[in-house]
This record gives structure tokens, sequence and C-alpha cells, in this order.
């Protein structure tokens, strides 16, 4: 070997792992291998804004899952499975104890057939690889989404006159975080930072680090607001965990006992540097693909249905002054929904009907704007149908004619300055000499 070859190599010690350390990587391995692709984590490592079949809802998987829930846990079949946004369906949950058992018998029979292995640490660098990505590549994902604020839009007009008593938690969360956007893009900057140090074989512990309180400071949320991605979050925990396993007793001598420690890095993938060089400019280049886009899809969202989306012809809140059903006012003791507190308009294609009592209707809308007609339709009645005239005889004055279930319809509607909503003018302030908590 010559004396070049020689300086350019890098060494690295291998030690025999202790029996515990042997039966935990083999667990982890196989666990976090199985949840890695089962879940959205596969979908944001290889091709990001790309339809993929969800492989946790393919046949084997899924009659598995379903077999479990019906025989072990007594649930009752057809489970949810797909579509509908939650990750705390029972489909997960058993799908999380399927993997677990999976990964239990692995461990196992990989134990018993492997018992004389000193360690792994070659397996163990390239899977640690696997899992700094897997963990960055969500930082990306839910960083982004809120650098750009998607992920809790702004208060939609519906949300501004509902009573916060008929919020759900989830709901009060998603409001409080959403009027905020300035919260919002730092919490994203956090769980973005956390991701970037990732991919920096030198940083990663750092990452973990802030990785790791990025997440707890999510699963807090989710368990305390009832946001379903409980499991989710709590998995994200765990990888970060793995991640500092290595470093947790020199992290113990540093911060708790004030010991001196010695500089610790991950295992080199390679023999020579020149190779771990390229392996790293290899990693960087693969992190600002990923970045690059998550940026690109929450930016291509904001004008698809975040705060530069289409807004409505008519945009507004809208009160209703007049109300006349079939030339006459509604009586007195009509019912609730036989009465209509204000119309809003926010979305292009959706149109939302406030009764008296604070209760919402939604509706499908649609506007023919040379013609100044608008009609409505419910998802779940396709046989009911609305049309409607309207005149705006001024910029806060709409008149609305029409023909709703077989009765004529005459509203005349004044609009709320919404800029003058105290959420919405309050603002910020350095000096302030008593609490403005209304």
């Amino acid at each position: 070997m010559s004396p070049q070859t020689q300086t350019e190599q890098v060494h690295h010690v291998s030690f025999a792992w202790s029996r515990s350390t042997r039966v935990a990587f083999r667990f982890c391995f196989v666990y976090f291998g199985l949840f890695c692709l089962m879940t959205q984590i596969l979908g944001s490592l290889i091709l990001f804004n790309v339809d993929l079949p969800d492989p946790s809802a393919l046949g084997p998987v899924r009659q598995t899952v379903f077999w479990t829930a019906a025989h072990l846990f007594g649930a009752k079949l057809p489970l949810v499975y797909t579509g509908s946004g939650s990750g705390d369906k029972t489909y997960d949950w058993v799908l999380a104890f399927c993997l677990l058992m999976v990964a239990a018998i692995s461990t196992a029979i990989w134990s018993v057939l492997d018992r004389r292995r000193e360690n792994y640490a070659a397996l163990y660098k390239w899977f640690r690889v696997f899992m700094r990505f897997a963990l960055a590549s969500q930082m990306f994902v839910y960083g982004m989404a809120k650098i750009v604020p998607l992920q809790m839009p702004a208060p939609y007009l519906t949300r501004l006159v509902e009573p916060s008593g008929s919020l759900s938690p989830m709901g009060v969360l998603w409001f409080s975080i959403g009027a905020s956007p300035a919260y919002e893009i730092f919490a994203g900057s956090a769980e973005m930072l956390g991701g970037l140090l990732l991919v920096v074989p030198r940083t990663t512990l750092l990452g973990a680090l802030i990785c790791l309180v990025d997440m707890i400071q999510v699963f807090a949320l989710n368990m305390t607001y009832d946001v379903p991605v409980k499991l989710f979050s709590f998995h994200l925990i765990l990888m970060a965990l793995f991640l500092l396993a290595p470093d947790f007793r020199r992290l113990v001598d540093f911060l708790c006992l004030r010991r001196e420690v010695n500089a610790s890095a991950d295992p080199p993938l390679f023999r020579t540097r020149r190779a771990n060089r390229i392996a790293l400019v290899a990693q960087i280049v693969f992190a600002v693909w990923l970045v690059g886009m998550n940026a690109y899809g929450s930016w291509k969202s904001w004008f698809t249905y975040g705060g530069g989306r289409p807004k409505s012809p008519l945009y507004g809140i809208w009160d209703v002054d007049q109300l006349a059903v079939d030339g006459q006012p509604p009586a007195p003791a009509a019912s609730g929904q036989d009465r209509w507190r204000r119309v809003i308009f926010d979305f292009n294609t959706r149109a939302t009907f406030q009764h008296p009592d604070d209760s919402f209707a939604w509706f499908g809308v649609s506007f023919n704007q040379p013609n100044r007609t608008l009609a409505l339709t419910k998802d779940d009645d396709k046989k009911w149908k609305a049309s409607f005239t309207y005149q705006r005889p001024a910029k806060d004055r709409l008149i609305l004619d029409g023909d709703v279930d077989s009765h004529k319809i005459h509203m005349q509607l004044q609009l709320v300055d919404r800029d003058k909503l105290l959420l919405i003018s309050r603002g910020f302030h350095w000096v302030q000499e008593y609490p403005f908590n209304r």
C-alpha cells in the first residue's frame, strides 16, 4: 500500500457489542425499517408529490391487519384504512401492533441464527444514514408546510364568526396557530433546522437533539388537543432517540455530570477519505433535492388552497339585513333551518350559510359572472338545487333573488368589514400598559 493511500485511509475500530445491544439493534432495524416502508416516510424519500400506492393498504397487509383487528381486538370490519386524513385510525394502531409482532419474532429468529456475531458495525452505519434521512424528510415536510403557512392556515371566514365554544380542541389549536403566522413560521423553521443538521454526519447529534425537542412539543400538542397524529409523532420521537442512542452516555456526562467528553462522529461509510467526501456531497445533494421539492410543493399549494388561492367573486362575510320567503318575512317561530343570519363566500367553489343558532350549512357553489348568477348544490343530496341572481349596488351591499327548495327567496345583505375584527386588527404591540386579553 502506498504512503498516499495510507494517508487517505480512514481507520475505524470495531468493538464487540453487548448481547442486549445486538438484540436491540436487530429489533430496531426490523421495526423502524418496516414502519418507514408502511407510512408516508417512504413516499417522502422516494418521489415527492407523486401518487404512490399506500403500502399499508395493499392486499396482504390489509388482510393481515383486518384479521388481527377482528380476531385479537374484536373490531368490527371493515376498518377505515385510507382517505380519512387521520393517522390514529383503528387500522393504524393495529398495523403498529402487527409490525411490533413481526419485529419481535424476526428479532428472536435472527438472534438464534446469528448468535455468534460480535457486532453489526457495517450494517449499522448504513442503517443510520437511512434513519437520518427518514427523520429529516419528515422535518422537511412538516417544516416547509409551516414556513409556507399551510398546515395551520389563517382562519377562514367561517372560523371568524363561529362561536369558540363550538370548536373542537384540534380546531382551537389550528385556529390559534393559524392566527399567528409568525409563530407558525418560527415552529416550521425549528423543524427545518433539525432536519438540515441531520444531513451532515458531523452535526447529526445536534440535529437529533433539536428534532427530539421539536417532536416532543408536537406530540404534547397532539395529546392535549386530540390531534390524530399521535402515533406517527411518537414514532418520530423514537427515531430521534435511536439516532441519539450512541451518545446517551456522553450527553449524560457532559450535561449532568459535567465531565469532559471526547468528540464523537458517525462511523465512516467507506475506507478512504475521498470516498467519504463523495458520500457527503451525495447526501447534501439529496437533502437539497428533498428541501427543494418540499418548497416547490408548498409554494404550489399556497396558490391552490392556501392564502394565495383564488377567492370567491363575492368574497366576504355578509350579514342578512332582510330576508323574505315567498314574499313574506320568516315567522318568528320558524325553525333555525328556515332562517339565515349570515352568508359567507370564501372559497371559489363553496358557500356557507349561518343560521340564527350559529349552526352552519355548507353548499357547493358555481358562479356565472357575466350573467351575475350563482347555483348552490348539496353534497349529500344530488337532487337538491338552488339558484340566485345577484346584484351589488355598492361594494358593501348585496342582493340575492332566487329559488330554494321550491320557495322564492329575497335577501339583502351587508358586508362585514373583516379588517375591523379584533383578531385581524389587533396586531403586535411592544408596549402595553395593561394586558389586552379579550
